[in-house]
């Protein structure tokens, strides 16, 4: 496994790490989940990534059971907060102090663990002052809940705004999780930059578009019964945006560009994302464990410059580039 630095600190994480967004919880039984859990390990993932909402706080409370009795200090434990969890009142979500000084305590109590390696901003809160929000992350950090501070789907704007407040709260601001793909590039032209130079590295989430990079998904053809396109519980809806006969006739044409660089499809979706150097990690998620170790197979992998543009002549149609397809909800009317 290849180990890379979270942005410009010292926090050392796997360059591939394990996410249980739509399946610990929810899409996956539990003896899979924790299947799952442990092959990521066998492999060489130390980082995992979860968050509050996720399966409404179901899948930190799997993931901690999965992660009991391994050593703390070798694992990098990452959460969020953010959407709404229990039943959703008014204070259930945001960025308030309130809300995140109780959610911390839960995920905490959850994760089975007394700190998270890094907690992060799930989206932008626009009901929440700023200084509110980092000065409730600063406590979180000076309690020793969490040792590092990150966002996600923040827009460079937010990100730059947020990481001046933290240096002048003397904390370490150090991602951004945004979705990030061959089809989904719409970070690059802002986020990435304005991330560099502020230090703070990418966690990126979906790097196989929710499955349809692997090329499963075929044009003209209903989807595979029991993929994520047919779960109804999340995955469908995601997915959505690329069962387009467009997007996967030109993802099919990805496959000799796999096979002439020795890759299954899901490696190769996985190694791009990763040959950016901005890109400190990369989650992947998992209903099966042979899907790990396939996924795993991308670390360390390096794409020739002819065969990156040969993929970006491949997809270029489709690819999704707006910066402003990065956003947060405007209310947190849910």
């Amino acid at each position: 496994m290849e180990i890379r630095n979270l942005g410009a600190s010292g926090l050392k994480i796997s360059a591939i790490a394990y996410g249980n967004w739509l399946t610990h919880g929810s899409q996956v039984e539990e003896d899979a989940a924790l299947a799952c859990v442990r092959r990521a390990l066998d492999e060489g993932i130390t980082t995992f990534d979860t968050a509050d909402v996720y399966a409404n706080t179901a899948a930190e409370t799997v993931l901690g059971k999965a992660l009991e009795g391994e050593r703390r200090e070798g694992l990098e434990i990452f959460t969020k907060v953010y959407w709404p969890t229990g039943p959703g009142r008014h204070n259930d979500h945001g960025l308030s102090r309130k809300h995140i000084m109780e959610s911390i305590d839960g995920s905490l109590r959850r994760l089975g663990t007394d700190y998270v390696d890094l907690y992060q901003a799930h989206r932008f809160d626009h009901e929440t002052p700023l200084e509110e929000t980092m000065e409730a992350f600063a406590d979180v950090v000076r309690q020793g809940k969490a040792l590092y501070i990150g966002v996600s789907e923040w827009r460079a704007e937010e990100i730059r705004a947020a990481h001046a407040l933290a240096r002048e709260l003397r904390i370490p601001l150090v991602s951004n999780q945004p979705q990030y793909s061959m089809l989904w590039r719409v970070i690059e032209a802002e986020v990435v930059p304005t991330s560099d130079e502020l230090g703070i590295g990418q966690v990126v989430w979906s790097p196989i578009a929710q499955g349809v990079l692997t090329g499963k998904y075929l044009p003209g053809q209903p989807p595979p019964a029991g993929s994520r396109a047919t779960d109804e519980k999340g995955g469908a809806g995601m997915i959505g945006r690329w069962m387009r006969d467009d997007v996967l006739e030109r993802v099919q044409q990805l496959r000799p560009v796999a096979e002439d660089a020795g890759l299954t499809m899901a490696q190769l979706a996985v190694a791009w994302v990763l040959q950016n150097p901005s890109v400190s990690t990369a989650i992947i998620g998992a209903s099966r464990p042979e899907q790990v170790t396939d996924n795993v197979a991308a670390a360390g992998v390096r794409l020739e410059p002819e065969l990156m543009a040969r993929i970006d002549e491949v997809l270029d149609p489709v690819v999704e580039r707006d910066p402003a397809r990065t956003q947060s909800p405007a209310s947190r009317d849910f």
